[in-house]
């Protein structure tokens, strides 16, 4: 059931998405600053843009110079008009779109947004129904656990713009002196991170709080973060599949990490990397999203800068392989990536549906997986190519799952909740009585 943008609280600062109505379509009232002129009525193609200037938000660096450049350049020759590309960063983004969603004058008029935060923001009314695109945007093709986020009572406002899963890199030099091989199943996983420990190595490097990575092993004990019951939202922490995927992260963390307990998701490749006086890694394995293998390899002098280094993998020290399931397989892995919509405030509605069939175009999907960012539409997957990196995440990607579509997700995000809970967890907290409390504290934020 949708709820009025009023209502929206995203932060434990409790930021609203205030002054904004719930409509889908935009407002007819002109406007002369921010997104700029009334919407042309027309029939949905480039024509119907009528030369409208837009503005595209995008979230951190992810997206390449050369796909901008391609975007801003097909706009202007398919419409006319000019597309002003503005990039957020994602710590301040929350707050970012609060303000400016539901203000015409000032709204982008499209947007990327973390997949976890699409159902805060489309519940309230923030993004356009473009049901009636989803056919010419990739209809069925397009990876589902991200349009099923997307939508609201049957509806789609958001549709995925990248994903990206996560899988181990690790070091060969490391296994094979040690004579082990790759884990088959997750038990095997930790019995390998302990043996490669020492008092200088982390057999499995990951931050206490990083429970993005940490969720899996909730996820490949049959455990879930939230579910609805008689149509409530519920933190299910204290569930007991998922006490027993906490119990054996807790285990992993103390045998085989030296990761600070208030880590979280950062860059664990740098510990990876070949980098110390020495020559030796401080870890053996790390669990990443897929694009940080462009930062993963022996560091070398930077050609055109020799003040800095960078990573040039090896295939003969460095590998990849996708976490095992308790019984072998594959473990169900979180999903990063983006979704994309339209500001429902914004006055640029044609212009805004002509930039998504851009996006959605042949030739930016492949563009996309050209970039090691996994399309939207999945009938581009093979521009990915067919390394070890892009069967990794396509293996990966296949038994992803997403965080729970509840429309209070972002505000449980961004309240730090999760990050304290695992930070306790891998800190040696009793884990039934941490559960307990946090369950408390995050089911009244996930209605929203």
């Amino acid at each position: 059931m949708r709820k009025s943008l009023a209502a929206l609280t995203v932060t434990a600062t409790a930021l609203a998405l205030a002054a904004c109505s719930s409509s889908d379509s935009a407002s007819d009232a002109d406007t002369d600053s921010g997104s700029g002129s009334t919407a042309q009525e027309g029939d949905g193609d480039a024509d119907s843009a009528g030369g409208e200037d837009i503005t595209l938000w995008l979230m951190g660096g992810d997206t390449p110079e050369d796909l901008r450049t391609y975007l801003t350049d097909t706009y202007a020759e398919q419409t006319g008009g000019t597309l002003t590309i503005e990039e957020q960063s994602w710590g301040d983004a929350l707050s970012k779109l609060t303000t400016a969603l539901p203000d015409a004058a000032n709204t982008p008029d499209v947007v990327e947004i973390g997949n976890t935060w699409s159902p805060t923001f489309t519940t309230v009314g923030a993004f356009t129904d473009i049901s009636d695109m989803l056919g010419e945007l990739g209809g069925d093709d397009l990876l589902q656990s991200f349009v099923e986020v997307g939508e609201v009572d049957g509806a789609s406002y958001t549709v995925p713009y990248y994903f990206g899963s996560r899988y181990m890199f690790y070091r060969k030099d490391l296994y094979e002196a040690q004579g082990l091989s790759v884990p088959t199943t997750l038990e095997e996983f930790s019995e390998t991170a302990a043996a490669l420990t020492t008092d200088a190595q982390s057999g499995f490097y990951l931050g206490g709080e990083d429970w993005r990575n940490g969720i899996s092993w909730i996820f490949a004990h049959g455990g879930e973060l939230a579910v609805q019951e008689d149509g409530e939202w519920v933190s299910t922490l204290s569930d007991p599949n998922t006490i027993a995927g906490l119990e054996a992260l807790q285990e992993l963390y103390t045998s085989s990490s030296l990761a600070p307990v208030t880590e979280s998701d950062s860059t664990p490749w740098v510990n990876i990397n070949n980098n110390d006086a020495t020559g030796a890694p401080e870890a053996a394995t790390i669990m990443a999203p897929s694009w940080a293998h462009w930062s993963i390899g022996d560091l070398e002098p930077d050609p055109d800068d020799d003040t800095q280094q960078i990573a040039v993998w090896n295939d003969d020290v460095f590998g990849t392989y996708v976490l095992p399931g308790v019984d072998g397989g594959v473990a169900p892995v979180f999903a990063g990536g983006s979704n994309i919509g339209i500001s429902a405030s914004s006055t640029k509605q044609e212009g805004a549906k002509e930039l998504l069939r851009i996006i959605f175009s042949p030739e930016y999907q492949e563009l996309l997986g050209g970039a090691g960012l996994g399309p939207g539409n999945l009938e581009y997957v093979s521009s990915l190519g067919d390394d070890q990196f892009a069967v990794a995440m396509a293996t990966s990607a296949e038994h992803s799952k997403l965080t729970p579509a509840a429309p209070g997700w972002a505000a449980v995000e961004g309240s730090g909740l999760l990050e304290e809970f695992f930070g306790k967890v891998n800190g040696g907290g009793d884990i039934p009585a941490l559960a307990a409390e946090y369950d408390a504290q995050i089911t009244p934020m996930l209605a929203g």
